[in-house]
């Protein structure tokens, strides 16, 4: 296999899950035919385990490797790990694993004795990655819920912290110039998790107060008067902390209200609540941009408003230059 190299630049193998097929096309496609696409024979036998193929094996020796996963549900992650730990023993040069999503990173501490803190059960699997010709194992993680959860890694991985703010940054400046857009944080961990990120905006943080057995969510500080206010989280799940809080935005005098999230986990569909197509469904949000680092989710939502998809494929092509 032919190598190519431009201006300093590498040329990577990259494989990927089932799930991430359209994502990795995309990568490849920013990448100025630096990234060339390989493929996997996903099989299972009778049984329902795994019976995998890496085609091409043998021309993989000495090149650059990457494998994009997808942690979506617990039935796909055996069959990507032994992947992921076949091609570091390949005789590549070198080896990354672009996980966008840390699926576990939510559950990352002890409340009480018993609690297993399974962000920590993640972090180990991926830290004992065999180590290639090039080393140990590149990681790149988008968005990771809590910035601590860099510690839970071993000396055998390079954990690359990246993030999605970047491109929601670029979406804002394509809104009108009337438009004064302020940043909202839905509680104190975003603020802490993003404020630096986008300090170029004005800020508002809400917070969530105890009222006999609910968390109300309240507004903490900040004036939302007049203004077009974006949620800014990390992750969904049911979409209830977010719709709790536009409704104490638009209480507030917000003119609009949209939401950006890196990972849109939304179980069981929840994403409904939002398109008017769910019980107890929700039109508060102007634009709700939300990343492709859960495939699943996108592939469900297609193109209904009020989602906005703001692919990571570029920023993806340039990690795996690093």
């Amino acid at each position: 296999m032919e190598k190519k190299e431009k201006a300093g630049k590498k040329q990577v193998l990259l494989f990927h899950c089932v799930e991430s097929e359209e994502l990795a096309r995309k990568v490849a496609d920013h990448s100025d035919g630096l990234i060339q696409l390989q493929s996997i024979k996903w099989r299972s036998f009778d049984d329902g385990f795994p019976n995998l193929f890496i085609n091409n094996a043998q021309d993989i020796r000495g090149q650059h490797v990457a494998f994009l996963a997808s942690f979506s549900s617990p039935s796909v992650i055996f069959e990507q790990l032994s992947v992921i730990y076949a091609l570091p023993r390949l005789f590549v040069a070198s080896f990354t694993l672009v996980l966008a999503y840390f699926p576990t990173g939510s559950f990352e501490r002890m409340e009480e004795e018993g609690d297993v803190a399974t962000a920590f059960t993640m972090a180990r699997i991926l830290s004992n990655i065999p180590i290639s010709r090039g080393g140990p194992t590149s990681l790149v993680i988008y968005d990771i819920h809590a910035l601590q959860e860099r510690f839970y890694f071993g000396d055998h991985v390079l954990p690359l912290f990246e993030t999605g703010i970047p491109l929601l940054k670029r979406r804002l400046c394509e809104l009108p110039e009337s438009e004064k857009v302020v940043v909202a944080f839905p509680d104190d961990g975003a603020w802490k998790r993003f404020h630096k990120l986008l300090d170029n905006f004005p800020a508002v943080v809400c917070t969530k107060v105890r009222e006999g057995d609910k968390r109300i969510v309240r507004l903490k500080e900040g004036n939302p008067s007049g203004c077009h206010v974006v949620i800014v989280d990390d992750l969904v799940q049911s979409g209830g902390t977010l719709i709790e809080c536009q409704k104490v935005l638009a209480a507030n005098g917000a003119a609009k209200v949209s939401a950006y999230v890196t990972h849109a986990v939304f179980p069981k569909r929840s994403w409904e609540r939002f398109t008017g197509n769910g019980e107890g469904s929700d039109k508060g949000f102007t634009y709700f941009w939300i990343t492709d680092s859960c495939p699943h989710t996108v592939k469900a939502i297609g193109n209904q408003a009020p989602f906005e998809v703001l692919s990571l494929a570029g920023s993806i092509a340039d990690a795996l230059q690093i």
